[in-house]
């Protein structure tokens, strides 16, 4: 054994030992445990949010190990996505040639940082043997009613020649081209995750190990709200405008209906109106993201419609705002200025009545001259309804329309249909033909998948596929026709929605999933970054129920436990390029090794917590890891270790046993149940110290060393296995670390002979004393009496009453 810590040595020969040994074979009844962390992007190298999403995962995946289980962690590349067509626009280099280059480097990092992955059952989500299956699932899904095509508003990039999501419109412009984005109308595929949007909420409920802050994400973002559909028409003409509210208790303070600028009714006066087509234009360029709404400048125009109040029969007045999307609801909404801020505010800007009509319960005045009141309360100023309750006047108001033909109760929910087109190259083609006679026809199964081609030409406007005869002319199924392939391609969420399951049996090319997936669905522990917590998660979790549906799995979640891991700070803020503050984590690797930078990770913070950077944490990992190599090897010099009696153990001896086998149930429960890692270690850290205490050379004390040195290598190896692997080997086994037992408890060591006990005086510390551990309460009494610190504070004084606290403490109350 070298007598100086070397990671540069110690680790390649820690992972050549593990790619020879044969996979430990588990009993046939031995508990599953599904390990899963969420998969990259291969965009060319790791970062430290990689390293630490993965080395939880790893810690888990190895101590789960240890604990008798048979472990599944497999490792796959989240490989679609912009930045690769990004990539070959500026490195002259087809997307996926720049894709699998990434792949094989960080493939490499990976494997360097000693994670145990299967990485026989690897997938990448851009090879066509992967994304067949979800062409195959989206074909089903047509013909079963839960997937179509209509015509959405999208951010279009008019140099780019794309749709952007409405995070890449920064200012009005494209984040690429720097383009003014517009609004268009194109036709695009989407899929009803609405119709499992009431399974999806409540189904939240059985999320147990999910944190709270996803779940109360996931509850938002899904938006159930019951309400009232209402009809006002329009006077005069044909027209029917149907609008939601939550709050029908307010109708009778309506002044004005807003409708949307892509509103159909909207566009039909726009034709005739040039101050209105100006308006309805300027419109396209405003982003349409729900979160800008509140913040935005609310602007509209009068289209000098009328439309006719449900219950009095009066006529207010009709408005486009550009407030209102046509996404969300039927594009219209009834304004109550009395009682919704943003009406308030479109109101007062346009000189609009504001009529209030709710009027808080305890009778206090308000002045909705100010700003809205948009609290529930009493109605006043409504009619047959003033006087009731808002709750009473909801039900009062909702009956009344029902009975009338005028509206209805109806429950809705903030969650739209997904839509799944993406106007890219780098993404799964959609499996859908365009018939001029037959329409849109999906293709056969007999000629899935519908293949990318990967050798392309990418210049800088659209989609190289769009401009690829060979790729897009093909035959109707149907009719035999000419007919043209679909060239958009699926968001890329479609790839990472089912991933989990797919793991389980990549090679099966006959079905999308096994039945044996079965066996190890759902996932035991997913873990990811908190940033996923609506859009993946969500999509995952929809999908799931979806294969569910198709029965391709039985149970009704993808994943039992969530763990979301806090971000990697630098000088206080999140790690990134564009900062200049990020920590590549391969000259570190060099420097220190593997294990140190996985140390490091897990002690200094929680997982749920942020972790703040610190070159001298490194460094303080790196110390102690050379500091337990130099305690094993001046241990082994010394010679191997004779069976003793522990009942001949001295005092110190059992202190120390005691303390290796507290830190064995602490680290067990910290890295076991708690996932709290770092006080894992640091119970280990002074365990170590705890050790270097035992400076004689008997044989009673080498015995204590060499149970402690074992016990800190088992609980160590899910954090730092290339070390842990060799010092187990220079302390004797033969057996490779990867297939032990975590160490087990000796309860017999943990029993205490003596217990300190605190005395006080009046509740104030005054002594300290050593008892046996079943020394009576009279016992207990005397020694605090006789305690010459004791003696000094109840001298000539009369002593109340003594009160003992088993084991803690003794109060001499005088």
């Amino acid at each position: 054994m070298e007598s100086n810590y070397s990671p540069g040595n110690v680790e390649p020969e820690a992972q050549a030992a593990w790619q020879a040994e044969t996979a430990v074979k588990k009993s046939s009844d031995a508990d599953r445990f599904y390990c899963l962390s969420m998969f990259p992007y291969p965009s060319g190298k790791l970062h430290m949010g990689h390293v630490r999403n993965y080395t939880i995962g790893d810690v888990i995946s190895r101590y789960q190990g240890m604990q008798g289980k048979q472990v599944f962690q497999p490792m796959g590349w989240d490989a679609f996505g912009l930045p690769a067509e990004n990539a070959a626009i500026q490195n002259k280099v087809p997307p996926a040639r720049w894709t699998y280059q990434n792949i094989s480097y960080m493939r490499e990092q990976l494997m360097r940082l000693g994670f145990a992955y299967d990485w026989k059952n690897e997938v990448a989500t851009c090879r066509p043997e992967y994304y067949r299956w979800e062409q195959w699932l989206f074909t089903r899904l047509y013909k079963k009613g839960l997937a179509y095509k209509k015509t959405a508003t999208v951010n279009w990039d008019p140099v780019d020649q794309t749709v952007l999501a409405n995070e890449q419109v920064i200012d009005g412009k494209g984040w690429r081209s720097g383009a003014q984005v517009e609004k268009r109308e194109i036709p695009q595929w989407f899929i009803k995750i609405t119709d499992y949007a009431e399974e999806l909420l409540a189904d939240i409920d059985k999320l147990d190990d999910w944190p709270d802050a996803v779940k109360i994400m996931q509850r938002n973002w899904i938006g159930r709200s019951e309400g009232v559909e209402l009809e006002f028409a329009v006077d005069q003409r044909e027209d029917i405008l149907k609008v939601f509210t939550t709050r029908p208790d307010t109708l009778m303070g309506v002044t004005y209906v807003a409708i949307a600028p892509e509103h159909p009714l909207a566009l039909e006066i726009a034709n005739n109106n040039k101050d209105i087509e100006k308006f309805v234009r300027s419109c396209r360029n405003a982003k349409v993201a729900e979160a800008d709404m509140a913040t935005m400048e609310k602007r509209g125009i009068a289209t000098g419609l009328q439309a006719v109040h449900p219950i009095t029969d009066k006529t207010v007045p009709i408005w486009i705002a550009n407030f209102v999307l046509l996404e969300y609801g039927s594009g219209a909404v009834m304004s109550v200025p009395a009682h919704d801020q943003r009406d308030y505010e479109f109101a007062k800007r346009y000189g609009l009545d504001i009529k209030q009509v709710i009027f808080p319960e305890d009778g206090s005045d308000i002045n909705v001259s100010e700003k809205a009141f948009i609290e529930k309360g009493v109605l006043k100023n409504s009619g047959e309804y003033s006087d009731l309750t808002s709750e009473q006047a909801f039900n009062a108001i909702a009956d009344y329309v029902q009975k009338a033909n005028k509206g209805q109760r109806q429950i809705n929910y903030r969650l739209r249909d997904w839509g799944v087109s993406r106007q890219r190259y780098w993404g799964a083609p959609i499996p859908m033909i365009q018939c001029e006679s037959c329409g849109d026809v999906p293709v056969p199964e007999d000629q899935l998948p519908v293949v990318l081609p990967e050798e392309v030409t990418f210049d800088d406007v659209g989609s190289p596929i769009k401009k690829m005869p060979e790729f897009y002319q093909t035959t109707c199924p149907h009719c035999g026709k000419p007919a043209q392939r679909e060239t958009d391609t699926f968001d890329t969420f479609m790839e990472s929605s089912w991933y989990y399951a797919r793991y389980l049996c990549r090679d099966n090319q006959n079905e999308m999933l096994s039945d044996d997936v079965n066996d190890w669905l759902p996932v035991d522990q997913y873990i990811g970054g908190i940033e996923h917590a609506i859009l993946h998660l969500l999509y995952a979790r929809f999908f799931h129920k979806l294969m569910r549906d198709f029965g391709l799995v039985k149970s009704d979640e993808p994943f039992k436990k969530l763990l979301t891991q806090g971000m990697v700070l630098k000088d206080g803020s999140k790690m990134s390029k564009s900062k200049g503050n990020t920590v590549d984590p391969q000259p570190l690797i060099e420097q220190y090794g593997a294990d140190t930078v996985r140390l490091f990770m897990m002690f200094a913070a929680p997982p749920e917590q942020s972790l703040e950077w610190s070159d001298e944490g490194v460094e303080g990992a790196y110390r102690f890891l050379k500091r337990l190599w130099r305690l094993v090897y001046e241990h082994v010099q010394s010679g191997a270790i004779d069976s003793i009696d522990y009942a001949n153990l001295n005092e110190q001896q059992k202190a120390v046993r005691r303390k290796i086998h507290q830190t064995i149930v602490k680290a067990g429960d910290d890295i076991g149940r708690r996932y709290i890692f770092n006080t894992a270690i640091a119970a280990n850290m002074e365990l170590v110290n705890e050790l270097y205490k035992l400076q004689d050379q008997s044989e009673e004390t080498r015995a204590v060393l060499q149970e402690g040195l074992e016990a800190v290598v088992l609980m160590l190896a899910p954090i730092t296995p290339h070390i842990c692997h060799t010092l187990w080997s220079e302390l004797g086994h033969r057996e490779s670390i990867n297939a032990c037992r975590w160490p087990e408890i000796d309860k017999d060591a943990l029993r205490e002979e003596v217990l300190e006990l605190v005395v006080q005086v009046n509740g104030k510390l005054r002594a300290k004393i050593t008892l046996p551990v079943n020394a009576s309460r009279e016992d207990c009494e005397k020694a605090a009496l006789n305690e010459s610190g004791i003696q000094r504070h109840i001298e000539s004084k009369a002593i109340k009453r003594i009160i003992v606290v088993p084991g803690k403490l003794i109060n001499i109350v005088i």
